[in-house]
């Protein structure tokens, strides 16, 4: 049995309220290994690279988080799991991999087990109070659920000052929006200036003729402005992180406090958020241990570690420094504190549809290299995105595509399409500059990546390559989580082979996925025949032979490809006929799809304009904020069908 997206989430709602009661009368009285319990702040500042002072950046004006760095430890090799807040947010939240639970689509509501109630609820059952100031964005319908189990109080004014007797230990969580992609890019300048820059001093603000751009940056006014903007984000939010540090100290708690400060990704500029690159993954990572639990501590205070941290591991960290011991289900490992686990060998990265623009990427690091696998390269870093292109410098990237007057690394960032592969030595290349996946003195290292990337997405189960209408067919009542473990009703090996083969094989090969009985394997093979640059009469046929493929999913990629080689003629009325699906997950494909055949999909107009209409039934066009659900999914509808309309239809 199958449900829709709303009945799914009022079914896992009403499951999972048994479980939040059990799990409140477990593990009260954990203590840390000395006998005390700390207090631990963790601030978290939105869209940000290691652009610190305390990270070697001569440029940033950061005195506060650097002084941090000097009374704490400096983590050098922290990324998040994933290059944009939704996904990274729910595998923190959780202790586990987002691809494994079926939440790596930004926005997702698919459910997860009622016992994950969110890693800060065992601090609550321990006799923590926890607060959150305020951004949640689990990208769950269990969300409502995890709130409730993990905060004592989750709200604007969430803090440890609230908690009713000052004796109780506290988990207090605040997130910076200074430095949102929101203000460093999207937001127009002026109101830049006076929402942010207008609260520093003029010697806080950065000059665009002093800023230092990286290599992939075209040197135009405009993009100085815009970095020396973004420089001003990181100093606002440095400001605002002194705040915190003042009254943990004004309150006589900085030396019964374990401070976590860290990004939910990197700079959200472009290149950097959204990219599957350690521009987008790589964060600063600062934590102060105070004096009577500097024994927890990996390095003496204003040192650095080099031990490898992903996001996946962080609220097992918290839960083991406050004397917990994180739950079996967890794939995050501590790296502090008493159930301190051995040091990582490798990082598991992922990237998948973000707002209306559609995308699959895997990456896995060990010691030496970050591998990065494109599965739809036909897709750039830089593809269209509405709510990005708000941002006037990503217009400049738009407008200075040129292979011949750009740079290299300025080429391979706007290029329309990316590499299958990529790989960098990225301890001594933090920008990932030189591609070594074509370089025979790296052949071996690029094949122990591969074999690497293949352990890690079979260990974790990865659920992301199963298309979003797909997956809400197979689950049916239960979760991705559980339907991993008891039988998804669909191979997931032959899943994975197809779609690595979906590029680079031999195109009968390919074409034989189009016969599977699988609608997501014939969905891959759709989709490595439209990356290809050219295909046969003879698969252009098959493919055509696909245009009533049962699957909605299976049947927008064949119609892709199909236009994509020349006859959107016969395509186009597959796509037109798909925004009528009231599935919006299907909508949203064949929205986007459409959106990106641009001119030769004129006459779709009135079928995009209609599916604006229905999607602001919807979410009206004045409405704000993060809503999960139909109403996010309807914006990103509007996003995809309102991009096309503007380049098409005047």
């Amino acid at each position: 049995m199958s449900l829709n997206r709303r009945d799914f989430i009022k079914t896992v709602g009403v499951s999972t309220a048994g479980a939040l009661t059990a799990a409140s009368l477990q593990g009260r009285g954990a203590r840390a290994a000395n006998g005390e319990r700390p207090n631990i702040l963790w601030i978290t500042a939105e869209d940000v690279s290691p652009t610190l002072g305390a990270y070697g950046d001569a440029y940033a004006t950061t005195p506060r988080l650097d002084r941090l760095a000097e009374e704490g430890v400096r983590y050098t090799r922290a990324y998040a799991d994933a290059p944009v807040c939704s996904p990274a947010r729910s595998t923190l939240i959780t202790g586990n991999y987002a691809v494994s639970l079926g939440t790596q689509q930004m926005r997702s509501v698919f459910p997860i087990p009622g016992y994950m109630t969110g890693f800060p609820s065992k601090l609550r059952e321990a006799g923590y109070y926890t607060s959150n100031n305020v951004k949640t964005d689990y990208n769950t319908a269990n969300e409502p659920q995890i709130i409730e189990a993990s905060w004592d109080e989750n709200s604007e004014t969430g803090h440890w000052r609230n908690r009713p007797d000052s004796a109780t230990p506290f988990f207090s969580v605040f997130n910076l929006m200074e430095s949102h992609q929101s203000r460093a890019m999207v937001w127009p300048y002026e109101q830049f200036v006076e929402e942010v820059q207008s609260r520093l001093s003029p010697d806080e603000i950065h000059d665009p003729d002093e800023v230092p751009l990286p290599p992939y940056y075209p040197d135009t006014p405009l993009v100085r402005r815009d970095m020396a903007r973004y420089y001003d984000c990181v100093t606002a939010m440095d400001k605002r992180v002194g705040e915190f540090l003042d009254q943990l100290e004004d309150d006589g708690l900085a030396e019964d406090t374990i401070v976590f400060f860290f990004a939910d990704h990197g700079a959200g500029m472009p290149r950097h958020k959204r990219a599957t690159l350690d521009t987008g993954l790589h964060v600063p990572l600062l934590i102060r241990f105070p004096e009577k639990y500097r024994h927890l501590a990996p390095a003496d205070p204003g040192e650095a570690t080099d031990r490898m941290a992903g996001f996946v591991d962080l609220g097992p960290t918290v839960l083991s420094l406050a004397g917990i011991q994180p739950p079996e289900f967890m794939q995050g490992r501590p790296f502090l504190g008493e159930y301190e686990a051995a040091p990582r060998e490798r990082l598991y990265h992922f990237r998948d549809r973000v707002d209306e623009a559609r995308d699959c990427v895997r990456a896995v690091r060990d010691e030496e290299y970050l591998y990065v696998r494109n599965y739809m390269p036909h897709l750039g870093y830089h593809q269209s995105s509405a709510w990005a292109d708000q941002g006037e410098v990503r217009h400049e990237f738009h407008r200075l595509a040129d292979p011949d007057a750009m740079t290299e690394p300025q080429w391979r960032y706007v290029s329309p399409t990316r590499p299958v592969e990529e790989l960098y030595a990225y301890r001594d290349d933090p920008l990932n500059l030189e591609d070594f996946a074509g370089s025979p003195e790296h052949r071996e290292a690029l094949e122990r990546m591969r074999r690497a990337l293949r352990e890690e997405m079979r260990e974790r189960r990865d659920l992301g390559f199963i298309p979003e209408s797909e997956a809400w067919e197979l689950f049916g009542e239960t979760t991705p989580w559980e339907a991993a473990r008891n039988g998804v009703p669909v191979n997931l090996e032959a899943l994975y082979e197809a779609a690595e083969k979906a590029p680079v094989a031999p195109e009968e090969e390919i074409l034989e996925g189009l016969e599977s009985e699988d609608p997501s394997v014939r969905y891959w093979a759709a989709i490595g025949l439209t990356a290809r640059e050219s295909i046969s009469e003879a698969a252009l046929d098959r493919l055509s032979d696909g245009l009533e493929d049962p699957s909605p999913a299976a049947r927008i990629e064949i119609a892709n490809a199909v236009a994509n080689h020349g006859d959107v003629a016969a395509a186009l009325p597959v796509l037109i006929e798909a925004l009528d699906d009231p599935s919006l997950d299907v909508k949203l494909h064949a929205a986007r799809t459409i959106e990106l055949l641009e001119e030769d999909a004129r006459e779709a107009v009135p079928a995009m304009r209609k599916a604006v209409a229905e999607a602001e039934e919807i979410r009206p066009p004045d409405t704000e904020g993060v809503i999960p659900g139909d109403e996010d999914l309807a914006w990103f509808i509007q996003m995809s069908a309102n991009a096309f309309l503007s380049r098409v239809a005047e």
